[in-house]
Order: C-alpha cells, then structure tokens, then sequence
C-alpha cells in the first residue's frame, strides 16, 4: 500500500530594495493603465515590481541587476534634489510555502505570497525606513555642529556662533520636520490596509520589526531639543546685540554732552 505524501514547495526567494534617489520623485505622468496601485505610483517592470514614492524613495522587488539600472536610468530625469550616494534598505523575502505571514527576527520575511497587496505593504515599511535614516543622519549632524557651541556657552559664556548660521540650524531642523510629518507621515499606514484590513497584522509585524514608531518618536525628540536650543542661543544673540545697542546710544549722548560742554566753555572763555 502506498502513502500518500504531501509534496514540499520549496519558498520563492525575492529581493526587495528601497533606494533613497533624491529629496522628490515627479510620478505625474508615469501613470498607466496596467498600474497596480496609483499612491504610491505601483507598477510592473520586466520580471518585477516598483513602488514609487515622492519623497524620493523607488521601491523595487524581483528585478535582476541589469533590470533595476535600466529602469534608474529612465527614472533619473525625474528625480529632484539628486543625492550623491544612493542610500538603500534591502529585505529578502520568503513566499509560496506558508500559511501565514512571518516576520522571524534577523531572518527572511516570510510571506504567504507577493501578490501586489503584500508587495505594497512590505514597500511602505522599507520607504519609511530609509528615509528614516536618511532624516536622523541629517539630524545627528546638526547635533555635532551645535556640542561644540553649547560647551562654550556653558564653560566660558559666550557664544562664538554666528546669528545666521543659527538660522540655518533651525531651517534645516524644520525641514526635517516637515519630511517626516508631511511627506513621509510615518505614523501613517498604507491605503492598502483600507481594502485588505487581514494585512494590518503583516504590517504591524514589519512595523516592530523595523522599529518605526519608536525611530520616529526619537527622532521628534531630537528635532524638538535642536530647535529649542537654536532659538535659545539667537535669544542670546539678540539679547547681545540689544546690550551693544544700548551701550551705543549711551556713548553718543555722552559724546554730545561732552560736545555741549566744550561749546559753552568756549563761549565762556571768549
């Protein structure tokens, strides 16, 4: 008597890549009728899938090397605010043989399969990510730029920090901002999860995984501490500027008494 055995299917392997290209992508215009999904703009390319996000982050899955630097080469006139180096964060995706998403510490993500609505999912997550980073190097450097003023300040009293430059510590702090509030909105999930609300658990999952709120929540924090202390510093600055102000004024009266005196001395004398 022969057993009936249940065949294995061995898990299709995907690389999904989300690359940082640029401050914006302009999607206008790159719609199409085939598209999977129209924010973020998802279509399909060669023998993969792409997300396009406009605060400048492609997501890419299952395309082959030569495939994925053809289509950056198309995409690279749309692309604003060119960074130098292109910042990536890459996730191997497991699917095919589970029946039911896992997201296993360290390991591949494992996933039912990468219909487009998983795709959308795990491709959110992975544009938060870098653009995350993206934003807390950005916002370390400010750090590193006001330390050696802020020890100043604190040991000796004074301010050896230029009133502009303050201004633009706090510039590029709202900038910041304003990406992870507005263009980014970290704290928002996908418009996928309105149609398929059984994925919000998936994204919850890669939500932990990859430590979004609580980056985000830093981040806030970091941002709040930058501005306070610039603003706090140009107060100084000003309160300064103020005080020579004053001293000023103050020379020229007793500039023109002195004037005054020497006139009716004069007039006296003669």
């Amino acid at each position: 008597m022969t057993e009936n055995i249940p065949s294995v299917v061995a898990p299709v392997r995907n690389t999904v890549r989300a690359l940082l290209l640029g401050h914006r992508i302009e999607t206008a215009g790159l719609e199409r009728p085939d598209m999977i999904n129209a924010n973020p703009l998802t279509f399909h390319v060669a023998s993969g899938k792409v997300a396009l996000y406009r605060f400048g982050v492609a997501v890419l899955a299952g395309l082959s090397p030569v495939e994925e630097e053809h289509f950056l080469m198309r995409l690279d006139g749309r692309v604003a605010g060119k960074r130098a180096q292109v910042d990536d964060e890459t996730a191997i995706v497991e699917s095919g043989s589970r029946v039911e998403d896992k997201i296993p510490p360290g390991g591949p993500i494992q996933l039912i399969d990468l219909s487009n609505e998983r795709f959308l999912v795990v491709a959110d997550v992975l544009a938060k990510t870098v653009a995350l980073a993206r934003d807390e190097r950005e916002v370390n450097a400010v750090f590193d730029t006001i330390e050696p003023f802020a020890v100043l300040l604190a040991e000796k009293g004074v301010i050896g920090f230029p009133r502009r430059s303050m201004l633009q510590l706090i510039g590029k702090a709202l900038l910041v901002q304003h990406r992870v509030s507005g263009r980014v909105a970290i704290n928002e999930k996908p418009d996928v999860l309105w149609d398929r609300p059984d994925l919000d658990r998936l994204y919850a999952r890669l939500e932990d995984e990859y430590e979004l709120k609580e980056r985000d929540q830093a981040l806030q924090r970091k941002l709040d501490v930058i501005v306070e202390t610039a603003r706090a510093m140009t107060d100084i600055l000003d309160t300064n500027r103020s005080t020579r102000l004053e001293l000023t004024i103050v020379g020229l009266i007793l500039f023109e008494l002195l004037i005054g005196f020497y006139q009716v001395f004069m007039s006296l004398t003669h």
